[in-house]
């Protein structure tokens, strides 16, 4: 008769993620800086980037995709 010898136990490779402790930062598409969120961004939500100052507005959420604003044009009374 053989013996297996027990084997250790193998430590989960699954992350945990604790949404208290979570960073959330996207780069932005001007300069490519890491801009942190303090809380989770809603979409459509304008935020200035730190570093460059363009105005950029949030298009995803999971994860945090930034776009260069839209530009006010003028409104012609249409």
């Amino acid at each position: 008769m053989s013996q297996v010898a027990p084997q250790a136990a193998i430590p989960s490779a699954t992350p945990t993620t604790d949404p208290a402790t979570e960073v959330l930062t996207a780069t932005c598409p001007e300069c490519g800086s890491t801009i942190t969120f303090a809380r989770a961004p809603r979409r459509h939500e304008l935020v200035r980037c730190p570093d460059c100052g363009a105005e950029l507005e949030v298009t995803g959420v999971s994860p945090i995709t930034l776009a260069l604003a839209p530009e006010v044009e003028e409104d012609w009374g249409e």
